[in-house]
């Protein structure tokens, strides 16, 4: 997969993006997208390989992974990646759409396209709020399947055909593990960050409200 065109994408985005915007795309791209691309990559490559357990049984081990690794960090990783940028695209397309009506009228229907108000703020709320479930959802779903945020040295498996409980060992596990907490404190700090561009729009836009009808009404 080229990751070229998610990071097109948050270059677009940032376009539209407030200061608190600004420093999402920043995490994601720096923090995320490029340790994921340089480093995470390469721990997970050969997990299956590296997986041993201590028995020769055939298939034993090949199951033993599948439960203890149903889907892998790494490939859970990058649909996060993914599923986290998508919604800005939602205020890509509204642009679009702004700027192709004025085309089409042939006249200035827009203070500027890309500017956050009106219905292009509400695409934008509704993006970040998409963005925050999606951080959510993704955090909730590797603490489930993985029974934790940890990745352990040995696990014991008595799955068929294992004709007994067999130790299995999860190579590097702790290099495995700090990128585990790197992957779930930026996705807190997207949260924090994604909430607090969601509190200071619509604290913009309330105060904004109240000022004009405070104008209307002296005058």
């Amino acid at each position: 997969m080229s990751w070229g065109f998610l990071r097109d994408l948050l270059s677009g985005v940032n376009k539209y993006s407030t200061g608190i915007g600004r420093i999402w795309v920043a995490v994601v791209f720096i923090f995320r997208l490029l340790v994921y691309i340089v480093a995470a990559e390469n721990i997970w490559k050969y997990e299956h390989d590296e997986f041993e357990c201590n028995i020769k049984q055939p298939g034993c081990e090949n199951v033993c992974f599948d439960h203890f690794f149903p889907v892998s960090h790494i490939r859970l990783w990058a649909l996060q990646l993914i599923m986290v940028s998508t919604p800005s695209l939602l205020v890509v397309f509204h642009v679009a759409y702004r700027e192709n009506r004025e085309k089409q009228h042939n006249q200035k229907l827009y203070k500027s396209p890309g500017e956050i108000d009106g219905g292009l703020l509400c695409t934008y709320l509704i993006s970040l709020i998409l963005k925050t479930g999606f951080e959510i959802v993704f955090l909730v779903l590797f603490y489930k399947l993985y029974n934790g945020f940890e990745v352990p040295r040995l696990v014991k498996c008595d799955i068929r055909p294992c004709p007994n409980t067999v130790d299995c060992y999860i190579s590097k596990p702790t290099e495995k593990m700090i990128f585990l907490y790197f992957l779930v404190a930026t996705s807190c700090l997207c949260i924090v960050l994604n909430l607090s561009e969601l509190s200071y729009l619509i604290f913009k836009y309330s105060i904004k409200c109240y000022l004009k009808r405070y104008i209307k009404k002296h005058q």
